[in-house]
């Protein structure tokens, strides 16, 4: 079940930096880029919560703390990106974050001998880079060291959700705190940069990625929340998948060999551990059944 909450959030990513790109184009600056992308959230979420009286106090605001400091500022340096490069180009630098985890699961977590999934997270980031196959130039080294930081502090904050989740955090209350952040800081952003005049296409596009980003960000938060780690960042790779599609419907981009290679690697490893997941379920019920007859 996890993993269709991944596939889910996968394809609002995929939306939303499509809307980011559109905004931006119009002439959205990246504090309303940021702000469009939280208020959705805290608007929908605060009044669900009210209505439905729900406790909006989290168990424990250390966690969210580290989580939001990681995760804001992961944000803005991934949008910084998306602002001064190639498309292509800012997502993969974006989707190091499962790499980040991979090398920290490996060295200090406990899958130090569980190759079979770092094996297929590295054949997914292969994949990524297949897709999307980025050129960086020299006056692009700055927008690229940013897009990187985003995927080191994205995958920081993806293991600290998963330790809210352990911690009984409602999915609900971590993403709403999550969006107050975001939406505090693009606060501070349009207080230095002022705001811009803006037309319909820019309004829809804002629109569109507020509603994507709520989406994606409750269905992320879930499949990390209960759900393995690096089994959720190999599926995350199917936001390339979702992206070409789009590129295909509304721009008749069209992927090249090297492209659908990419892609057939990217479903590759999100099979690999969706199998080694299956597996691992089945010897743990087989022991639990074994249990119960002696």
């Amino acid at each position: 079940m996890q993993s269709l909450w991944m596939i889910l959030a996968c394809a609002m990513f995929a939306l939303m930096g499509a809307c980011i790109k559109i905004a931006a184009d119009f002439g959205a600056s990246l504090a309303q880029i940021v702000l469009f992308r939280g208020i959705p959230s805290v608007l929908l979420l605060l009044g669900w919560a009210l209505l439905t009286q729900r406790v909006i106090r989290p168990s424990s605001w250390k966690l969210h703390f580290r989580r939001n400091i990681s995760g804001v500022s992961a944000m803005w340096l991934g949008f910084y990106a998306l602002s001064h490069l190639p498309l292509p180009t800012a997502v993969s630098l974006n989707y190091t974050s499962p790499l980040f985890i991979t090398g920290w699961m490996l060295a200090w977590g406990g899958a130090k001998r569980d190759y079979l999934r770092a094996v297929a997270v590295c054949i997914g980031f292969v994949g990524v880079l297949g897709v999307l196959r980025p050129s960086i130039g020299n006056d692009e080294f700055l927008a690229a060291m940013t897009g990187l930081g985003s995927g080191a502090l994205g995958a920081i904050a993806m293991m600290q959700v998963r330790q809210l989740g352990r911690a009984g955090e409602a999915e609900w209350r971590t993403v709403m705190i999550f969006s107050s952040c975001v939406c505090a800081s693009s606060a501070v952003g349009l207080w230095l940069q002022g705001w811009n005049s803006l037309g319909l296409e820019a309004w829809l596009a804002l629109m569109g990625l507020g509603l994507s980003g709520l989406i994606g960000q409750l269905a992320m938060t879930r499949a990390f929340g209960m759900g393995k780690a690096l089994l959720t960042a190999a599926l995350q790779y199917t936001t390339i998948i979702f992206a070409a599609i789009i590129g295909i419907v509304f721009w008749g981009d069209y992927p090249d060999l090297i492209a659908w290679v990419g892609m057939a690697l990217i479903i590759g490893a999100g099979l690999i551990s969706t199998w080694r997941t299956y597996m691992e379920s089945r010897h743990l019920r087989r022991q639990g059944i074994k249990t119960v007859k002696v």
